[in-house]
């Protein structure tokens, strides 16, 4: 995956520009592309275009016996039985229709999803407060930004008010822009007018190609409902908001991996159903944290834009030279420091993506100051770890850290495992300090659930792994692990309790089956 969308080379910074041929005035990183984002995940952030994502992920399923895959097809209705869901569904082309039956229906048709208009489930948000033009372009940037290379490139020229996101600096881009409705109405978009603002944006006469161009709002939406019955709302169908953070496809592979990881508990006979109402419960008010926060970012970062001298005036000459004005006036050099300063969560949003506390209804204080957390609902922290075991990740290609290049061999050979590695699929993890008690205790638990078909499997630090670095084990061991202490975690890497020394097996017991909904 990582051939595929920018290299990190490329991606590192968001550049403000007045156009990418002139003048910067700001600079921030983009995102927690620095190597020291590994102390809190074994993967660095990576941006790929969404085609590319599906593509590869279509690829990734292709001639796997437990998928099939048909294209051209389009939801028609669904009835739901005690035995589970009857969808009709025609093909396009031919307008043939036939009915699928099934246990479940994961909906993942997108923003205008027709499974939640069919279902009648409502959304919540705000209505779109800004016009918003997509502009796909093909075009070799890299003479243009030569060393100002980056993932984001802010053009603050008054006739193009928007952002480059550069997929690929040598032939891929998308320019959003911040249009004015009532100069350019949306009817009246065509190549040509792309083609002027995509001209502006640039700042110089290069060849470049649009490929397409559509219109958005600027706005937020969160249904009300992500079930009703057997039919789930997944990623974009159960909430839809701006790009401005980047939130929504990591959101929604979110909810994929928690709805996923809990139907296959049920189906396979370890879980009883109504585990699946805690999918929206847990999923819904990250969905509204992040809406919020990207609709936070979209207001603040145009605010700053139309600060510059450019808002409300119609002659594009008068507006761009009041812009030049006010980037060379002494008297706002602050101000516009401060202003980009202030954009940090708009780039980096990682508490969000991996902070969030399941059951936890409180808002972040800041998206950018992410700090691991050993409490019920969290996310098992990450910390790097090198088996003792020689099978115990046989299951796993190790983590491939080469594309960093600041990494010596050593320094790639130390990142090969992560705590997170832990947790396999249908099981529980028993995360152990050293010391004697919990292999008696396991198997106890295990021998007491004789009609529950699920693992419980104990790692001991020591025995089965040892912590890479001294100061993540004592991060650990200080937080969760001292005095033979251990984390319970679900399949799905969230935590279900931290667990002392002098907890009984009928304690820990007891919290395995409240989890199932036993």
């Amino acid at each position: 995956m990582r051939k595929l969308g920018s290299p990190r080379g490329d991606a590192f910074w968001v550049n403000f520009v007045t156009n990418l041929s002139g003048e910067r005035i700001g600079v921030l990183p983009y995102e927690r592309m620095d190597v020291g984002v590994l102390d809190a995940t074994p993967e660095l952030i990576h941006n790929i275009p969404q085609p590319d994502f599906e593509a590869f992920v279509a690829n990734e399923l292709d001639g796997d016996p437990n998928v099939e895959i048909r294209k051209g097809l389009a939801y028609i209705t669904s009835t739901q039985t005690d035995g589970g869901v009857s969808t009709t569904v025609e093909e396009r082309a031919t307008g043939v229709q036939w009915t699928v039956l099934s246990r479940y229906v994961l909906a993942c048709d997108g923003a205008k999803s027709t499974v939640r208009k069919d279902l009648g489930i409502q959304s919540e948000g705000e209505d779109g407060y800004e016009t918003m033009m997509t502009i796909h372009f093909q075009s070799d940037l890299r003479p243009v930004v030569k060393d100002r290379v980056g993932m984001l490139h802010w053009i603050t020229d008054p006739a193009c008010s928007g952002f480059i996101i550069a997929y690929d600096l040598g032939e891929n881009q998308v320019l959003i822009s911040n249009f004015d409705s009532k100069r350019h109405p949306v009817e009246s978009w065509n190549e040509s007018l792309c083609r002027d603002v995509v001209g502006a944006a640039i700042g110089q006469d290069i060849p470049f190609k649009v490929l397409s161009h559509r219109p958005w709002l600027l706005s937020r939406k969160v249904a009300k409902q992500y079930r009703q019955g057997g039919i789930f709302l997944v990623g974009d169908a159960a909430h839809s908001f701006p790009p401005t953070g980047g939130l929504g496809l990591n959101c929604g592979i979110a909810d994929a991996h928690n709805i996923t990881c809990k139907i296959s508990a049920v189906l396979n006979g370890w879980a009883r159903p109504d585990i699946l109402d805690q999918y929206e419960a847990e999923r819904r008010h990250i969905a509204l944290i992040c809406a919020a926060q990207s609709v936070k970012n979209g207001k603040k970062i145009f605010s700053f834009l139309k600060t510059l001298g450019t808002a409300g005036i119609d002659d594009v000459e008068e507006a761009r030279a009041n812009l030049h004005k006010s980037i060379h006036d002494p008297a706002k050099q602050e101000m516009i420091a401060t202003e980009v300063a202030g954009q940090q969560e708009h780039f980096d949003n990682l508490e969000l993506h991996i902070g969030y506390v399941y059951g936890d209804k409180s808002t972040p204080p800041h998206a950018s100051h992410y700090t691991p957390k050993f409490v019920p609902g969290a996310r098992l922290p990450h910390a790097w770890i090198t088996p003792l075991e020689y099978d115990l990740f046989d299951y796993l290609e190790p983590h491939d850290v080469s594309y960093v290049k600041e990494f010596s061999l050593s320094d790639i050979a130390a990142r090969r495992y992560s705590t997170l590695d832990l947790v396999k699929p249908q099981s529980f993890a028993l995360i152990a300090g050293p010391g004697s008690g919990w292999k008696e205790k396991v198997e106890a638990i295990q021998q007491d659930l004789p009609g529950v078909r699920v693992l419980v499997r104990l790692y001991t630090v020591g025995v089965d792994f040892d912590f890479v670095f001294p100061e993540q084990e004592r991060f650990f061991t200080e937080a969760a692990l001292a005095s033979s202490g251990a984390l319970l975690v679900r399949p799905d890497q969230h935590i279900v309790a931290k667990l002392s020394s002098s907890t009984t097996a009928d304690v820990a017991k007891t919290a395995i089956l409240s989890e199932l909904g036993l």
